[in-house]
């Protein structure tokens, strides 16, 4: 049955931007945050991280991977991994 298939690579291939490393990037689909940071959601969205937005990691740092830089819109934007956990990305898989 192929479109079980098709859903199921889609579905694959929705991670959070904190599972990203540089150079990849994709669409933002949907913001995950909790109900423990109520304003999270309104600075993100402030930010640029909104639906359909596209966006790259371009840099992470050297402890923890910590902070990580990515490029929204073209706007390059420093995050806590913590928060780019709450970011779901539909991954670009064409190189």
């Amino acid at each position: 049955m192929q479109l079980h298939g098709d859903v199921m690579d889609a579905l694959a291939s929705i991670r959070p931007l904190g599972s990203l490393r540089p150079g990849e990037g994709g669409r933002i689909v949907a913001l995950t945050v909790t109900g423990r940071e109520p304003e999270l959601e309104e600075r993100l969205l402030r930010m640029g991280f909104a639906e359909d937005a596209r966006i790259q990691v371009r840099h992470e740092g050297p402890v923890g991977r910590d902070p990580m830089a990515v490029m929204v819109d073209g706007i390059i934007v420093a995050l806590r991994r913590r928060e780019a956990e709450t970011i779901m990305i539909e991954v670009d898989t064409t190189p």
